[in-house]
């Protein structure tokens, strides 16, 4: 069997791209959110972590929608980028951000909330501005929260399926992602091709899940030996 990795390589491409997104968006909305009471601010939370409960194809619809050649994002891109989403990579990656977002944010704001609120104001009792007492104090102290998020990310955006084949289709060579791809030879009775697509992602999410219980285990116990952080 002559097995064809180039789903594999735009899974990698999909998924690293989406994570970058995620992470530059989702930390900064996390912190936000984390520290600030604002007007409307349970209605905001609600449609961040929607996709988490959504069915895919809802959320594709949408992005299709909004993205589409009709759609208000779709004729602004096309009027000054002349770029099309739809049917490209782009469209595929933006389908995986979408998804695997409420999952940065939840991880990375839940690790935020937990900062000691006393050592951020003694930063800024020593004069360090909000910027300087998010990346020195707030950032550095939340880290295992968002180490935590974007490999969960990372592993959401490279499972991602009904979203992505909605808004980028099936597109072989150019959008046909390892979850497309699956099911596709599953259609064409190509069970060969379908069964190693699945043992590869089965074991990527096993060693996923598997290191980030690791990780989380050894790190409890580091601080329960050392509560002072020291090593």
């Amino acid at each position: 069997m002559n097995f064809d990795y180039t789903p594999v390589i735009l899974s990698l491409k999909v998924a690293v791209a989406a994570v970058i997104i995620v992470v530059l968006i989702g930390i900064p909305v996390a912190g936000h959110m984390a520290r600030r009471n604002f007007p409307g601010k349970d209605i905001a939370e609600a449609i961040i972590t929607m996709p988490l409960v959504l069915p895919p194809s809802v959320v594709g619809f949408i992005l299709l929608w909004l993205f589409g050649k009709n759609g208000p994002l779709g004729q602004l891109l096309e009027n000054l980028f002349h770029v099309s989403v739809v049917f490209s990579l782009s469209g595929a990656v933006i389908a995986a951000a979408v998804v695997s977002f409420p999952l940065m944010y939840q991880s990375a704001k839940a690790a935020m909330e937990s900062v000691d609120r006393t050592l951020e104001n003694a930063a800024r009792t020593l004069g360090s501005n909000e910027f300087r007492v998010f990346f020195t104090i707030t950032l550095p102290l939340s880290w295992p929260g968002i180490v935590s998020g974007f490999i969960l990310s990372f592993a959401r955006s490279l499972g991602e399926f009904g979203a992505t084949l909605m808004i980028a289709g099936n597109i072989p060579g150019r959008t046909q992602t390892m979850p497309i791809a699956i099911y596709m030879a599953n259609e064409g009775g190509d069970s060969q091709t379908a069964m190693v697509l699945v043992i590869m992602m089965t074991v990527f999410s096993f060693l996923v899940i598997f290191g980030l219980n690791r990780w989380s285990k050894r790190r409890q116990q580091g601080m329960t030996n050392d509560p002072a952080g020291r090593e």
